[in-house]
């Protein structure tokens, strides 16, 4: 299905998991990506089978917790391709520690990455997504939701991630833009394969964080959810938090 057809669409945390998967998702469904992540070179072979598809993918490697790169990326979405209908903003990373020993410089980094980058990024696009009647797909956490161990910047950025969604839906509404957010739990990707547990940390405590299956989801299935979030099929959904989590919030 071409559902993206003539679309203009920009994706951060292009490089892998999550972000991959939906750049790839998205281009195989007509759109026109640009995709953007820190890692040049993964970013690079990420893309490159799609481009041998045909498909419309430019690469652009970019720090969101550059304000200027930012808004530049906007700018040279919206130059490429005439215009940009769909932002993803996926780009994220964790540090999970004891709170008593995080640094302020471990908050900074952390809410620069994950919530700030998420700010710059929404307010850049938004003048031409109110041109386009475009959409912005944000991706939380179930760790905006519900408090996790060892994770207490992660679970404050995810959880402004959320509210900045949700306060968007609300404003833009009425103006053609709708805004939502997912909420994925545990997610096979190198971001969770990474995870260290902190030394001395309470096993039992990471029960909160495990699914009720017996399996994690995939950074596929999100990227699924990204798409239908972002397509027309979606054109009464804002405001939602999508959460994905194999019943890890539901008890």
């Amino acid at each position: 299905m071409q559902q993206f057809s003539g679309k203009s669409v920009l994706v951060t945390g292009a490089a892998s998991g999550i972000g991959r998967a939906t750049m790839e998702r998205l281009a195989r469904s007509g759109a026109r990506v640009l995709a953007c992540d820190i890692n040049e070179a993964g970013l690079r072979d990420a893309a490159a089978a799609l481009v041998a598809e045909g498909r419309e993918v430019i690469t652009r490697p970019l720090d969101v917790t550059d304000e200027q790169a930012c808004r530049d990326a906007v700018a040279d979405c919206v130059r490429q391709f005439g215009g940009l209908d769909v932002l993803c903003n996926i780009a994220g990373m964790v540090k999970t520690c004891h709170f008593h020993e995080l640094t302020s410089e471990d908050w900074r980094r952390v809410m620069d990455v994950n919530a700030n980058s998420v700010f710059v990024l929404c307010h850049a696009a938004l003048p031409h997504l109110l041109k386009s009647g475009g959409n912005i797909v944000n991706i939380s956490s179930t760790a905006g939701l519900t408090g996790l161990p060892y994770n207490s910047a992660y679970c404050a950025s995810k959880g402004a991630v959320l509210q900045l969604s949700r306060a968007l839906a609300v404003e833009y509404a009425g103006r053609g833009v709708r805004v939502n957010a997912i909420c994925p739990g545990a997610v096979d990707t190198p971001l969770v394969k990474d995870l260290e547990i902190p030394e001395g940390a309470d096993l039992a405590l990471y029960g909160r964080m495990s699914p009720l299956t017996p399996y994690f989801s995939t950074a596929e299935e999100i990227a699924a959810a990204v798409a239908y979030l972002a397509s027309d099929e979606a054109r009464f959904v804002t405001g939602s938090a999508l959460v994905i989590d194999g019943g890890q919030t539901a008890v």
